[in-house]
C-alpha cells in the first residue's frame, strides 16, 4: 500500500482489527492487547515477515478496528467475525454442522436416552460429541442391549393394556403396564450414567451387588440376568476402554504440517472411551505459524455448539493461553484445563492424534497425485480451456414428473466437498420434462455463483445427453456465465461405454472405460445421482404416507393435524403403536388399528 496514514489513529487498547483491500473486502481479522502496537508491527521495515504476510500487507488499503473491554471479549469478537466473513488470509474452520449428543433427562420420572444435535441448559445430562454419527449408533445399540431403558414415546405415567415386544425380549421392564416403578427405573438410569461417564468399577460393583441380592432372596432368574448383564458390561468395557479408568473427559488435538498443508485430528475421549474423532484439513497455510493455526482452530471449533470437556490436550503451549482457558471455562460454566502432556497415557493419546493427522497428509498427497493425473486427462481428452480443479455435478430425480428434485455436488482436487452440496425442489416445471428441470436447477445455482454465495466452478458435469447439456448452457448464458465449461455424461442405448457431450462439438466423445479421466467423471456423476435420488426418495416417502393417511376413513384435516402435532411427523405416526395412537385426542381404538394397518401396508 502507498499510504499508512491510518496508523496514526490506532488506539492503544485491546480489540479486534479488520484489514481491507482496495475493494473494501475484509482480507484478515486479528485481535491484540494493543491495537496500535500490533497493527504497526505489520508495517515496520525489516520486521522479517513471511512472504505471505508481506503479500497480505501489500494488499491492505484500510483498517477498521473495534475496541473491547478485555482480551477475552476480543477473542470472542474475533472468532465471531472470522466465522461470519471468512477472510482469505485467516485459517477458517468451514464446518458448521451440529454434532450429535446423547441426552439423558435425569429429572424426568422415566428418562429416555435420545439423540440430539443441540445442547441446551435444561437440566439434562449430555454425552458426546459422537463423530462420526456411526459411533453414536454403535453406542446406542450397546446400551440398549445391556440396560433395559424404554425407547418408546409413550407417557409412562399412564397405563396401557399390553406391553410391547421390547418387554418380551427383556429390552424394557414395561413401566407402561405398572411392572416397574419410577424408583426402580431410575436405578437403571444411574447404571447408564455410570457407563457413559466411565465409572467402570462402580458400575460393576453395583451390578455384582444386585446379582448377589437376587440370589440371596432366591430369585435365581433375576440373578442370572444380572450375571449376564455384568458379563456383557465387562466385555464391552474391555473392548472399548483406551485409557485408564477414572480419567476426566478429554479432547486430544493432534496437528501435522507439510509446507502449505495442515491436518488437524481431534479425539473425543469420554470416561476413558474414545467415542469419536473429527479431522480438518487446509491446503494454503504455508506462511502461518503453528501457534496461529492452532489458536484459530480452537477458537472456532469450540465456538460451535460443543460441550467442552474438562481437559484439552495440545501438542504445544499456546500464546495467551490463559485467555483461551478463561473463554473455554466461561462457555462450559466450569473450569477447563488446557495442558501439554509430558508423560504417561496422555502423551500416548496425543501421539495417536498426531499419527492420524500425519496419515491424513499422506492420504492427501496420494489422492492429489492421482487426481492431478485424472484432471489433466479430462482436460486433454475433452479439449478444455482450463484445468478442472473445481468440478460440479448436476442431476435430476423424479418419477413421471412427481416430486422432482435436483442436486448439485462439488468436488475440489478430486475430493467431495459435502458442506457445499445443494439440493433443489423443482418449482417451475409441470410434468416429466428433464430438460426444463436441468434448466431451472442451473438458473438457481448460477444465480448463487453470480452473487458470490458459491465459488465459480471450472467444470459443470450434467448427468444426461445433448438435450440436458443445451438446457444448462442456455440458463447459464442468460446469467452471463457462458464462459464456464459444461459437459454432459451419458451412455448410448445398448452401449456399455460412457460418452461425453461437449458444447460446440457435433459428435459425442467416447471415453475409454479404463481411463483415469472416465473414473473421475463417473465419480462426480454417480455422487450427483446418489444425492438427488436420496432426496427424491425422502420427499416421495413423505408424500406417499401423507396421501395414505388422507385415504383412511375417519381421518379428516383436523384429526390429521392433531396426529401430526402430538406425534411430531408422518414417519412417527407410521411407527407408532396402537396404544400410542389411541392416546391422541379423537382417535378411537378402531381408528388407531386402521391407521396402523394402512401405513404398514406402505
Amino acid at each position: 500500500m502507498n499510504s499508512v496514514a491510518f496508523l496514526s489513529h490506532l488506539p492503544d487498547d485491546s480489540g479486534v482489527y479488520l484489514m481491507k483491500d482496495s475493494k473494501g473486502e475484509i482480507i484478515y481479522i486479528g485481535k491484540a492487547r494493543s491495537l496500535s502496537s500490533r497493527v504497526r508491527s505489520y508495517f515496520q521495515r525489516g520486521a522479517g515477515h513471511s512472504s505471505k504476510t508481506s503479500y497480505m500487507v501489500e494488499e491492505v488499503a484500510d483498517i477498521d478496528w473495534i475496541i473491547t473491554s478485555s482480551d477475552l471479549e476480543a477473542l470472542l469478537l474475533e472468532s465471531n467475525l472470522v466465522k461470519h466473513h471468512h477472510p482469505r488470509f485467516n485459517v477458517v474452520l468451514r464446518d458448521d454442522k451440529q454434532y450429535p449428543y446423547l441426552r439423558l433427562p435425569v429429572k424426568d420420572d422415566f428418562p429416555r436416552l435420545t439423540v440430539v444435535r443441540k445442547v441446551e441448559n435444561d437440566g439434562a445430562l449430555y454425552f458426546g460429541p459422537y463423530v462420526p454419527a456411526g459411533a453414536l449408533r454403535g453406542t446406542l445399540r450397546v446400551i440398549q442391549k445391556m440396560f433395559p431403558l424404554a425407547t418408546c414415546e409413550l407417557d409412562l405415567s399412564q397405563r396401557v393394556e399390553r406391553a410391547c415386544i421390547d418387554f418380551e425380549i427383556k429390552r424394557c421392564m414395561a413401566p407402561c403396564i405398572g411392572n416397574q416403578s419410577s424408583e426402580e427405573y431410575h436405578r437403571i438410569v444411574a447404571q447408564v450414567r455410570m457407563f457413559l461417564e466411565g465409572r467402570d468399577r462402580e458400575l460393576c460393583d453395583v451390578l455384582k451387588a444386585s446379582m448377589v441380592a437376587a440370589a440371596d432372596r432366591r430369585d435365581f432368574e433375576e440373578a442370572a440376568r444380572k450375571r449376564d448383564q455384568l458379563f456383557k458390561v465387562k466385555r464391552v468395557l474391555e473392548k472399548q476402554r483406551i485409557t485408564q479408568v477414572g480419567m476426566v473427559d478429554q479432547d486430544v488435538i493432534g496437528m501435522a504440517r507439510d509446507g502449505a498443508l495442515l491436518a488437524v485430528h481431534v479425539l473425543f475421549v469420554r470416561g476413558g472411551l474414545l467415542i469419536g474423532r473429527k479431522e480438518f484439513f487446509w491446503s494454503n497455510v504455508k506462511e502461518l505459524s503453528d501457534h496461529d493455526c492452532l489458536r484459530s482452530i480452537i477458537e472456532q471449533f469450540y465456538a460451535m455448539d460443543l460441550v467442552s470437556p474438562k481437559e484439552i490436550l495440545l501438542p504445544f503451549q499456546l500464546e495467551a493461553q490463559s485467555v483461551i482457558i478463561s473463554w473455554l471455562s466461561q462457555r462450559k460454566g466450569a473450569a477447563v484445563r488446557v495442558t501439554v502432556p509430558k508423560r504417561g497415557v496422555k502423551v500416548r493419546l496425543l501421539a495417536l492424534a498426531h499419527e492420524n493427522a500425519v496419515r491424513r497428509l499422506q492420504e492427501h498427497a496420494m489422492r492429489k497425485m492421482l487426481t492431478v493425473d485424472a484432471s489433466a486427462a479430462v482436460m486433454r481428452d475433452l479439449g478444455l480451456a482450463a484445468f478442472p480443479t473445481r468440478v460440479v455435478g448436476v442431476d435430476i430425480s423424479n418419477i413421471q414428473g412427481a416430486q422432482p428434485v435436483g442436486s448439485v455436488v462439488v468436488f475440489e482436487n478430486g475430493v467431495s466437498k459435502k458442506a457445499e452440496y445443494r439440493r433443489f425442489r423443482i418449482k417451475g416445471v409441470d410434468g416429466p420434462d428433464d430438460f426444463a428441470m436441468i434448466g431451472e436447477v442451473m438458473q438457481r445455482f448460477g444465480t448463487r455463483i453470480c452473487s458470490g454465495e458459491v465459488p465459480r466452478p471450472d467444470l459443470i458435469l450434467i448427468d444426461g445427453g445433448r438435450g440436458q447439456l443445451s438446457s444448462a448452457q442456455v440458463s447459464l448464458a442468460k446469467l452471463g456465465l457462458d464462459g464456464i465449461e459444461v459437459i454432459g455424461l451419458a451412455k448410448a442405448r445398448g452401449e456399455t461405454f460412457e460418452r461425453v457431450f461437449v458444447g460446440g462439438n457435433s459428435e459425442a466423445i467416447p471415453l475409454d472405460p479404463h481411463s483415469t479421466a472416465t473414473h473421475l467423471l463417473q465419480r462426480v456423476r454417480d455422487e450427483a445421482h446418489r444425492f438427488a435420488l436420496t432426496y427424491h426418495r425422502k420427499l416421495r416417502g413423505k408424500g406417499m404416507l401423507d396421501s395414505r393417511l388422507d385415504e383412511i376413513a375417519g381421518i379428516g384435516k383436523a384429526r390429521k393435524q392433531v396426529l401430526l402435532k402430538q406425534l411430531g411427523s408422518i414417519d412417527k405416526i407410521r411407527h407408532a403403536s396402537v396404544e400410542e395412537l389411541q392416546r391422541v385426542r379423537g382417535i378411537t381404538p378402531q381408528l388407531a388399528r386402521a391407521i396402523q394397518s394402512s401405513l404398514e401396508q406402505g
